[in-house]
């Protein structure tokens, strides 16, 4: 409701500036921008910074109202250290907000103090955010003068949004990568990195206790490598060959008829949830090859990474075709005018002048499907297992690298535990991994676009 309201002062605020600016003009006084410049920078003033306060308070109100509980809570659960008020406060939040939980007459009083800082927090906020929307309104349009360079002072507002926009990605990624970083480092501290990039043996099993058997789990990462590169090379098998000749038939042979109805069509496979992927695969794909295997003599797993890997390349079949066919497309008609005023027939002018040209974009279509192969997890855990066994055989069951990352959060987890930081791991090989990848394509990019350009 409140944002809201900021949307409706936000519209109010832009016509009264614009009206205002309109009013002081007089014969010989002109105004230096648009009216609605001057409408825009009131509505701007008016709207920014409630909603800037809004994100603050939004950001500082949990922390500050969980310490405020902190110090409420019975003297026992503090002494019992930070885990015990942590799941003390998350049940004053739920008894707060009426969930289902068995009451405590111990934090009674906190809830009944939480349920009183809520109502105040939301009065205040509420108070505060709209007495500087009116604050704003008011001194940005006494501000307003012919004289006033409002364009520029819009566009400047409008370029630090943008700039602060970007930033939010560039931290986000750099935050994200910040946390992988820690948190590989924290298993390596355990964990020798050769023993996980080099060991042959993954079994993240670690006891609660010492005293229990197996209270050290082995990290051998090489079969999570291995399944991964072994399912993504057959989906890359059949995405590949099939991706690029749909997309060259479509754009160099088919008839504008076909095509309105063969793209859209293709494109559809985009659009199944990788779960459905999943269930095929494992309920119609698996059973066919392995009454196929029984047929010819070979023992094919009821989860094989053949399976999996034929139905992820159904999947990844619209992302090569789609790119592949705009940057074919994308080929200057000169270029096939003239292979053709050279006597060269359709089948030799794709091959010699239109793939090279397209090359670039062929590559990078190849390269971000053989990163959606990387990162699949539901076909390959429905369809592939979850046994990481190191064989270069697609007749049985083998696991990835994503699937283990799942296995291995699913659940109540200490998270400093070994088992729990491999996950972070292999999601930061993952990360180095794409990187790669995407350093070679932008290298081949660079290298035919100098040569086509």
């Amino acid at each position: 409701m409140l944002l809201l309201v900021i949307a409706i002062l936000f519209v109010i605020a832009y016509i009264g500036g614009a009206r205002r600016a309109r009013s002081l003009v007089s014969p010989g006084v002109t105004l230096n921008s648009l009216p609605g410049h001057y409408g825009s920078l009131v509505a701007l003033w008016t709207c920014l910074p409630p909603l800037l306060l809004m994100l603050c308070w939004g950001m500082l109100e949990s922390p500050v109202i969980d310490r405020l509980l902190e110090a409420q809570l019975p003297a026992g659960i503090q002494a019992e250290g930070s885990n015990r008020v942590s799941l003390a406060l998350s049940k004053v939040h739920n008894l707060a907000g009426g969930a289902n939980v068995e009451s405590d007459p111990d934090l009674a009083p906190v809830v009944l103090h939480l349920i009183d800082l809520q109502s105040r927090n939301r009065i205040l906020s509420t108070a505060l955010v709209l007495a500087l929307a009116l604050a704003g309104f008011g001194v940005s349009l006494r501000r307003l003068a012919p004289s006033l360079r409002a364009r520029n002072e819009v566009e400047g507002i409008v370029q630090t949004l943008l700039f602060c926009s970007s930033g939010v990605a560039v931290l986000t990624t750099v935050g994200i990568l910040s946390s992988v970083l820690f948190e590989a480092w924290m298993f390596f501290g355990k964990v020798n990195v050769f023993d996980f990039l080099f060991g042959t043996t993954w079994s993240p099993q670690v006891a609660l206790r010492a005293d229990q058997s197996g209270s050290s789990g082995s990290f051998g990462a090489i079969p999570l490598f291995t399944g991964t590169l072994l399912i993504s090379m057959i989906a890359m098998l059949i995405a590949v060959p099939i991706g690029l000749m749909s997309a060259i038939y479509l754009s160099e042979y088919a008839t504008p008829r076909i095509r309105n109805y063969a793209k859209p069509a293709l494109e559809v496979l985009a659009g199944i949830p990788t779960v459905v992927y999943g269930f095929f695969a494992a309920l119609t794909v698996a059973p066919i090859l392995k009454s196929l295997g029984a047929d010819v003599g070979l023992e094919v797993s009821s989860e094989s990474a053949l399976a999996a890997g034929l139905v992820m390349g159904v999947m990844i079949i619209p992302f090569v075709s789609s790119l592949s066919d705009d940057v074919i497309n994308a080929v200057p008609q000169s270029l096939r005018d003239g292979s053709y005023g050279l006597g060269a027939t359709q089948s030799e002018t794709i091959r010699h002048v239109v793939i090279p040209a397209a090359l670039p974009g062929i590559v990078g279509a190849v390269m971000l499907a053989v990163s959606r192969a990387i990162g699949e997890t539901m076909i390959v855990a429905m369809a592939a297992g979850l046994a990481a066994n190191l064989t270069a055989n697609p007749l049985e069951s083998v696991t990835t690298v994503t699937v283990q990352i799942v296995t291995l959060l699913v659940g109540d987890q200490e998270f400093d535990s070994s088992k729990t930081l491999a996950a972070f791991a292999l999601g930061l090989v993952l990360f180095l991994v794409t990187l790669i990848l995407n350093f070679v394509a932008l290298k081949v990019v660079q290298k035919y676009r100098e040569q086509y350009d």
